[in-house]
């Protein structure tokens, strides 16, 4: 499985721009042949993409120096020196960059969107630019600008159509494991999942959709208690919100309220996302039982008794999943109407 890395440091060095040429042409009746310095090209820049099949930051972890190239020099009969070459890196899809001052200058969120995170220098103007009819012959050129130079900070924050929210061995991993290719780490004791899983999950009818296993969230989790930030600023970027929940657990209904709470303390929008309860591992429990623990939880939630583990109640899930996916995309575009008016 591949390693999940969603913080790196990394320097960028735009080119610089090529310098101006100073050049004469040699021709009959016009002062010293006339001018015919061509212009330096422009440094390269160096630019961040967006790539929807990457979920990680790992090629950054092996090279942190990235140089663009240099911008031409120009040269005579007026030629412009060539552009220097753009260096493109490719991000996963939520990658946030700051510099070194802890600012932001910007974000990746659509493939193929482009982030230019160091600009190359301008090139130098040849001779011929400063010709006028006051000085025919100038001996003058520029030279080519520097280009920038930045030290970032990129972090991923996953971009995911669900999320699985839960305590540490609430199943989450084998819910994940049951319902998509991925390969998530399964084991008898807490913390297995120590960085986020993704998983396309088919919902049939050509559906589907990202389904994260997010590490398991502790309480005091919004203090840094466990995993803590780590787990919580993957969760922002989902649309639903499925929080697994150990029906075998001693107090179901307490387990449930500390979720929520540690997730409205952190980000209190994420109290109004779409949510589902996977009330797991009823395979252990009797129908009395389950029914005892369903009316203590709150009468507004959907809740959906499953079993990751025999797989029963999976198809229903994730036919609920898909339709709040779907309601939460609309409320996307919806405000988005609303904003551009």
């Amino acid at each position: 499985m591949t390693s999940f890395i969603d913080r790196v440091k990394i320097d960028t060095h735009a080119g610089a721009g090529g310098r101006g040429c100073v050049s004469f042409r040699r021709e009959k009746f016009v002062p010293r042949g006339g001018p015919n310095g061509g212009d330096g090209g422009a440094g390269g820049a160096v630019i961040l993409v967006g790539d929807r099949n990457l979920t990680t930051l790992l090629d950054f972890t092996y090279k942190h120096r990235f140089d663009a190239g240099r911008g031409e020099h120009g040269r005579g009969s007026n030629q412009s020196g060539a552009e220097g070459a753009t260096v493109r890196l490719r991000v996963p899809l939520g990658t946030i960059v700051t510099d070194a001052n802890g600012d932001r200058l910007g974000e990746v969120l659509e493939d193929g969107a482009e982030l230019v995170v160091a600009r190359g220098g301008k090139g130098g103007r040849g001779n011929t630019f400063f010709k006028s009819s006051t000085h025919q012959a100038p001996r003058i050129a520029q030279p080519g600008l520097p280009g920038e130079s930045q030290s970032l900070s990129l972090e991923l924050k996953l971009i995911a159509d669900a999320g699985l929210v839960g305590k540490p061995n609430a199943g989450k991993s084998t819910l994940l494991a049951a319902v998509s290719a991925a390969t998530p780490k399964i084991a008898e004791y807490p913390f297995t999942t120590l960085s986020p899983v993704l998983g396309v999950v088919s919902a049939g009818e050509d559906r589907s959709f990202v389904l994260a296993d997010i590490p398991g969230l502790l309480e005091g989790a919004h203090e840094g208690r466990g995993l803590g930030l780590d787990f919580l600023r993957h969760v922002e970027r989902t649309r639903v919100l499925v929080f697994v929940l150990d029906a075998s657990a001693e107090d179901v209904q307490q387990d449930y309220q500390v979720l929520r709470h540690e997730l409205r303390t952190y980000a209190p929008e994420l109290e109004t996302r779409r949510r589902i309860l996977a009330l797991n591992k009823i395979d252990l429990m009797m129908a009395d039982d389950i029914a005892a623990i369903r009316a203590k939880l709150p009468a507004e939630d959907l809740v959906m008794p499953i079993s990751g583990a025999t797989r029963r109640g999976l198809r229903e899930l994730l036919l609920q999943v898909i339709n709040a996916i779907d309601r939460a995309r609309e409320d996307e575009l919806k405000a988005e109407a609303g904003s551009q008016r």
